[in-house]
């Protein structure tokens, strides 16, 4: 940040008085401005005994599968975000969504929040932001071509629970060890 959004002055990167850590602050009217984590919200989409994946028609991770989701917006609750990703991502429709897992990630500042829940018809097509989408069994799922560590973590956790016959709430901490090991803490 180089100017602030509040009076259009420079801004310089400090410890404000009472804080402890730097942050953007404009000398000119004293707006100090907090930069907070982004929330990720998004939806495991079931349909009989197969999930709903996206192939990524964006950077990061063009061509590679995930799960719809995507930043939450503002005037809107976590679990709409979720229902709103998958309808841009997959053009689907999603009903008796369930809280599944929240992951902290702090190495890129982000929350992600995933929701379980029953895609409406098992109807799906690409939205603008997906090459194609599928519905995938467990032994369908491209393993190697998942786009992020914590889509793998969270599908990996969907199968397990699905094998004991119940569904848990999961939380955890996501670290990244190097550019490709990542370490879970589960609380």
């Amino acid at each position: 940040m180089n100017y602030c959004s509040n009076c259009g002055e420079k801004v310089s990167f400090i410890t404000p008085d009472g804080d402890n850590r730097q942050r953007h602050v404009c000398g000119s009217c004293q707006t100090i401005h907090y930069e907070n984590p982004k929330i990720v919200t998004g939806c495991i989409a079931q349909w009989q005994d197969k999930v709903l994946l996206c192939k990524r028609a964006i950077e990061p991770r063009h061509g590679l599968w995930t799960l719809p989701a995507g930043f939450m917006e503002n005037s809107e609750t976590n679990m709409q975000g979720a229902a709103r990703e998958t309808l841009e991502e997959a053009n689907a429709q999603i009903e008796n969504m369930q809280l599944f897992c929240v992951f902290s990630i702090a190495h890129i500042s982000q929350v992600y929040t995933m929701y379980r829940g029953d895609l409406v018809q098992g109807d799906a097509s690409p939205g603008v932001e997906s090459l194609e989408v599928a519905l995938l069994n467990e032994n369908e799922i491209p393993w190697q071509d998942i786009a992020f560590h914590v889509i793998a973590e969270t599908l990996k956790l969907y199968y397990q629970d699905k094998k004991q016959g119940s569904f848990n709430t999961h939380y955890g901490d996501i670290i990244k060890l190097d550019d490709k090991t990542f370490k879970v803490n589960y609380f």
